[in-house]
């Protein structure tokens, strides 16, 4: 059957989309949105379901997306063809490309990550996070961590909900392929003390250089958030604390600028 095709910006479903925006809809409702092209792609190569599929041909960048729409079909998504204006109510990017999915939330945890581990050949290479404040650099987080090879993501302690549309958006569609836990401090601090993973915490009052450090062996690199740094539990309760030297005059790096450096820091060290 032809998708059906939506016209009026007072359809409930261009209603419902723009709800979706919003934390509280979406977590109601348990489903979160993907926009852009190379996000949906990569959902559906993880084998992401999306149970729908809004597309608006008068935005299209290029010519690939019609096997998109049929591949999404293919796998289960309802289509729905919105003209130019519904699309540009419904989208949150400031130049769509005419194509929006609804995809089902999930939820992993550490006996998740026990899981992953175990399939693992190499010692486990980990990312902590606490309290990540802007959606911009949790989704650049995630971005960074996929490029180093991080076997997962552990965010404590959540301010920016994983499913906001610019995480994914920032994300530029990794959020579908590194795997990501959620849990407190304490919950973190204990299972990776149980596992023999040790911890390094970054922080500008340390006194040792992240390049003087070691970072091999099981290892979970710690970041905290931008404005306030990592809490007082971290800075006592991990195993080493490092700092990236700077010779300006600000005292702190953007967290997710700062995340990559000691990221690839142990890449090097690691390889």
């Amino acid at each position: 059957m032809p998708p059906e095709k939506i016209t009026s910006l007072q359809n409930p479903r261009i209603k419902q989309l723009v709800k979706l925006r919003d934390r509280r809809p979406r977590d109601e409702a348990g489903v979160f949105l993907v926009e852009g092209y190379r996000q949906i792609r990569r959902a559906l190569e993880k084998n992401i379901l999306l149970t729908e599929l809004y597309f608006s041909p008068e935005w299209y960048l290029g010519e690939n997306e019609p096997a998109l729409i049929a591949q999404a079909e293919a796998a289960g998504a309802k289509l729905f063809e919105l003209t130019k204006d519904t699309f540009a109510k419904v989208a949150y990017r400031e130049r769509p490309d005419g194509l929006l999915a609804v995809a089902p939330q999930w939820r992993r945890s550490l006996t998740d990550l026990d899981a992953l581990l175990a399939t693992k050949t190499c010692a486990p290479f980990l990312l902590v996070v606490e309290a990540i404040e802007k959606p911009g650099n949790l989704g650049t987080i995630l971005r960074s961590a996929d490029a180093a090879g991080v076997d997962a993501l552990i965010v404590c302690d959540p301010v920016t909900d994983l499913f906001n549309p610019n995480v994914v958006r920032a994300s530029t569609g990794v959020v579908f392929s590194v795997p990501v836990i959620i849990a407190s401090s304490e919950e973190v601090n204990h299972w990776l003390r149980a596992k023999a993973i040790r911890s390094v915490a970054t922080t500008p009052s340390a006194t040792d250089l992240y390049t003087n450090t070691d970072l091999r062996g099981p290892l979970a690199i710690v970041m905290g958030s931008e404005q306030y740094g990592l809490s007082d539990y971290w800075l006592k309760e991990a195993d080493a604390r490092v700092v990236i030297p700077m010779a300006g005059q600000a005292d702190s790096l953007n967290v997710a600028m700062a995340t990559i450096i000691t990221l690839f820091e142990a890449v090097r060290q690691r390889a």
